[in-house]
């Protein structure tokens, strides 16, 4: 005899009935005004807010990316220079709030406010007014991205300290450098562990690109403010912005996932299935797909192994 969960069937009804409530909610309380969502929601402002969020987002964890790389290499050199800047780096911007960053990357010029190049301490060869030389998508920018590279840093070291020593040990007894090592032997196999953080760092820095606002930059949701303070209708240019947010978050989640599947390769004797093999798995009554074997080149003899 099957065992019985009334507890399961009870949570169930509570689920079911609190889901009938919110879409009774949504659909029947006129204040959510879905008419103007969906005149606003390819208005020209949204759009183009749009496109800047997606570029900050894009350059920032390029730059997160890179500067994150650096940094946990530096991080880890036996040279205790080169450590302890990589280490006072991350200690300054991770303890700082991003919203303090970009309003001081934004009033830069209070500080410096011309830039030069020249000779330390010497003759200049040129210099630019700060203000000029730095907009305000520049600000929002260095202030995105550097603050990125220092979580980034973190996230790499973590990957990198993930690999087997022997890994590297081996690469300098064939001769190679460590440079060649990190780049050829080390970072691949730490990518493992570095992508499902960095996939949520970029979906979190999607997010994050709202703050840009306080320093008068139009992206995404300065866009939505900006309409809502001439028309009034708050809550639907707020879902507005939301829905572009849930539809971008999704995009990046499904990458993510296939991303993941790729470096997963190397560790899992079986690939996860993809979205649609699941789907289809539930169409034909199974629980759990099959999923297709990884199949790796054999030391010996040039065998498959699955």
């Amino acid at each position: 005899m099957p065992v019985r969960h009334p507890g399961r069937w009870a949570g169930a009804v509570v689920i079911v009935v609190l889901i009938a409530m919110l879409l009774h909610a949504l659909f029947y309380n006129k204040a959510f005004q879905w008419d103007v969502v969906g005149k606003y929601l390819f208005d020209s402002s949204i759009t183009n807010g749009l496109v800047v969020t997606l570029e900050l987002t894009a350059l920032s964890m390029v730059m997160g990316l890179v500067g994150g790389v650096l940094l946990a290499v530096m991080r880890l050199s036996p040279n205790p220079l080169l450590s302890g800047v990589a280490w006072l780096y991350i200690w300054i911007f991770r303890g700082t709030p991003v919203l303090v960053q970009l309003v001081f990357w934004n009033f830069l010029g209070a500080l410096w406010p011309t830039l030069s190049i020249g000779i330390p301490f010497g003759p200049e060869f040129w210099s630019g007014s700060t203000n000029t030389l730095i907009p305000v998508f520049t600000a929002a920018l260095l202030g995105l991205g550097l603050n990125e590279a220092a979580y980034m840093a973190e996230i790499v070291r973590g990957g990198i300290q993930s690999v087997d020593e022997g890994q590297a040990e081996a690469s300098h007894a064939l001769g190679m450098s460590r440079f060649t090592t990190m780049r050829r032997i080390v970072l691949p196999q730490a990518m493992r562990v570095i992508i499902p953080p960095t996939g949520n760092e970029t979906i979190s820095m999607l997010k994050t690109t709202s703050l840009v606002s306080v320093i008068a930059l139009e992206e995404l949701f300065r866009a939505g403010q900006n309409i809502y303070s001439r028309t009034f209708e708050t809550i639907p240019l707020l879902i507005t912005v939301s829905l572009w947010y849930l539809f971008l978050t999704s995009v990046l989640t499904v990458g993510q996932y296939y991303v993941e599947r790729y470096y997963a390769r190397g560790s899992n004797r079986a690939l996860p299935p993809t979205p649609i093999q699941r789907i289809r798995a539930l169409f034909q009554g199974r629980h759990t797909p099959p999923a297709p074997p990884v199949v790796n080149p054999g030391v010996h003899g040039g065998g498959n192994f699955s």
